[in-house]
């Protein structure tokens, strides 16, 4: 099977940064809805997320881009792709 490539897509989700107070990481919330099954009402889920910022430039309450990646310790198996909208200070 020469010629064939299989193309592996990492994972990415949007959140807010919710912490900060670590060095080289940030604790990410991200939200999602899901459909209640016996009440078929949407109802908003989130969950925390440790990130790898490598140059510390996330401050609480921006919204930034993250990617899965390998285990970099025991929590943090995401890595910061980009700040959207720094907070308003």
């Amino acid at each position: 099977m020469a010629g064939t490539e299989s193309t592996t897509r990492t994972r990415t989700l949007q959140g807010v940064v919710v912490s900060n107070g670590m060095d080289k990481s940030v604790v990410v919330m991200t939200d999602r809805y899901i459909k209640h099954p016996k009440y078929k009402k949407f109802v908003r889920k989130s969950t925390k997320l440790m990130a790898h910022d490598a140059e510390n430039a996330c401050g609480v309450g921006d919204k930034v881009t993250i990617e899965e990646c390998t285990p970099l310790s025991k929590r943090k198996s995401w890595s910061l792709v980009s700040i959207d909208e720094k907070a308003a200070l």
